[in-house]
């Protein structure tokens, strides 16, 4: 029997994601802001779910795609507390500079 990710679909999705993750990973380095940064992170986080739910699909294996969910919601909330913390900086960086 044929291995199940050797499908032309899935070769395709797969390099798809890699080459999607290369980009990130370019944002990530040379990203000009922490912003752009923070983006790219939660981006390659993102395509790691894909990779999961892609392998999940290919395989048949349902469980991976309760990994992919809960990495999902991680990354969700790891990007709320890290958007709260800039914003949290950004005024007080302001208020000591007196624009504020």
């Amino acid at each position: 029997m044929p291995d199940p990710v050797d499908h032309p679909v899935h070769i395709i999705a797969m390099v798809m994601l890699c080459i999607a993750l290369g980009l990130g990973f370019i944002r990530l380095f040379l990203g000009p802001s922490l912003p752009d940064r923070v983006l790219a992170l939660d981006m390659i986080t993102m395509i790691g779910i894909g990779f999961i739910a892609l392998y999940a699909i290919a395989t048949d294996k349902g469980t991976l795609l309760d990994v992919a969910i809960a990495l999902g919601l991680i990354a969700f909330l790891a990007t709320v507390a890290f958007a709260t913390f800039l914003e949290r900086s950004t005024l007080a960086r302001r208020r000591r500079s007196g624009r504020l």
